[in-house]
């Protein structure tokens, strides 16, 4: 069956989520396009979530974004309207193709939405025993020959599979957020997997325009992989200093390295803050089950006790974590110890960035680099000073670079990663680094 049959009828599970509403824009535009140039054919979007709000914000998302997909792709609009003779206006033509997009969606709380679905795509919980079940009752109800497209990103392809009975029937699909935005697509092939499977997934890759990324079926895959154990440095880096300049002095160090010094778009806890402190430790606890690598932090245990989460609002607006908020501007550090936070107030982040010592280069950011055609270059100068130039931020920024490197190459060596090359295509294309972990610029 080829893709376009398959998207015919195409259900997504978890579909009002974080992830799945990007991954339901996606297949709704595409369905729509589809639909006006095959119009002998019928095109159906199932989307399944267990909230009725939340389908029912889902749906406006998804007026909204076509209205301005449409806008952008105005010569293509025209043209598929060119036999509408009631449509003469720009605005009737975006309008019309909004309500088309809509056309094709249903919406619902139970699987029984997918029965007739040969393609499914899941962007459930991350947990295994949600997605297991999810895998069964679609078994029992969808077509033999449906394919899974999972977005799960740390269980393992072939556990799932196996657990469900649709082995040879699964493949990793993982989307990085926003969906819609981000270029990267990180797909996991188990052992056992259809033939016809790894065909669709890698054609669809292209009707979507992602850059995809090979990852071998090995818990946490290359992005959460190196993620996690970046996450775990910058956590024992905190309980190092800590003993030293106190906690919030430890997190501000460390955070305020690793995004100024290293020139990430966000230091680690703010990134953290942003994937949410629950999934984090979530995402932990599954690579431990199945690497039993030390992938545990007391710390995130106890932020998530005293009910410190993080994360994002239905908004998009950022939660309060390890840091505060307002406006987006990070405001305070959380002390576990007093259980509150402890405001920027100007007198001991000032000591703090004292302590550090000066950037190397102020004039160099993430955001000042963003297109930069001299970059590769501009980066071998900025961290070629760094040995000329051993204040603490350095000395912190060095061996926090060291680490995230190491982390790297261990993804490939484990087999997680075909080679540094992919490793690297998902720290600048889903992380948003300017460069990637594997290289010699500290060499």
């Amino acid at each position: 069956m080829d893709l376009n049959t398959r998207l015919q009828n195409v259900t997504v599970i978890g579909a009002a989520g974080k992830m799945g509403s990007g991954i339901s824009l996606l297949l709704a535009l595409e369905i729509a396009y589809r639909a006006l140039e095959h119009k002998d054919r019928t095109y159906l979007l199932n989307l399944v979530d267990v909230n009725d709000g939340a389908l029912l914000g889902l749906l406006r998302y998804l007026r909204e974004q076509a209205v301005k997909d449409a806008e952008k792709q105005m010569s293509r609009i025209r043209r598929l309207y060119a036999d509408r003779e009631d449509l003469v206006e720009n605005g009737e033509m975006i309008q019309a193709f909004a309500d088309e997009v809509l056309q094709h969606v249903r919406t619902g709380k139970t699987m029984t939405l997918a029965q007739d679905s040969t393609l499914v795509f899941e962007a459930a919980f991350e947990k295994e025993e949600l997605k297991v079940g999810i895998y069964k009752e679609l078994a029992a109800i969808c077509p033999r020959d449906m394919y899974i497209l999972t977005n799960t990103s740390s269980i393992p392809l072939h556990v799932l599979a196996d657990a469900s009975g649709m082995l040879g029937r699964v493949i990793g699909y993982h989307f990085y957020n926003p969906p819609a935005v981000q270029k990267l697509l990180e797909v996991i092939t188990p052992d056992v997997c259809d033939s016809e499977l790894q065909q669709l997934a890698a054609e669809l890759a292209k009707v979507l325009r992602k850059t995809v990324v090979p990852s071998n079926d090995i818990a946490g895959f290359i992005g959460n992989g190196h993620f996690m154990r970046d996450g775990l440095h910058g956590i024992r880096e905190v309980e190092r200093l800590a003993q030293e300049h106190g906690f919030v002095k430890a997190v501000f160090f460390v955070n305020k390295t690793s995004r100024e010094w290293l020139l990430r778009p966000m230091g680690i806890f703010q990134l953290i803050d942003y994937v949410g402190v629950d999934v984090f430790q979530l995402i932990l606890r599954v690579m431990e089950k199945y690497l039993n690598d030390g992938l545990h932090s007391p710390l995130i245990d106890r932020y998530l006790e005293l009910g410190i989460k993080g994360g994002q609002t239905s908004s998009g607006t950022q939660k309060d974590g390890f840091l505060k908020y307002d406006k987006g501007a990070i405001v305070g550090i959380y002390d576990p110890e007093k259980q509150e936070y402890v405001m920027m107030d100007g007198t001991w982040n000032k000591e703090a960035d004292t302590q550090l010592g000066a950037h190397p280069d102020p004039t160099l950011s993430w955001k000042s680099l963003q297109g930069d055609p001299h970059l590769d270059a501009k980066l071998r100068r900025y961290f070629g000073s760094f040995g000329a130039n051993p204040t603490f931020g350095v000395q912190l920024a060095t061996d926090y670079f060291r680490v995230t490197r190491e982390a790297s190459l261990r993804l490939v060596a484990d087999g997680v990663a075909h080679s540094a090359e992919d490793v690297n295509k998902v720290l600048t294309l889903g992380f948003f680094h300017l460069y990637g972990p594997i290289n010699d610029y500290l060499d």
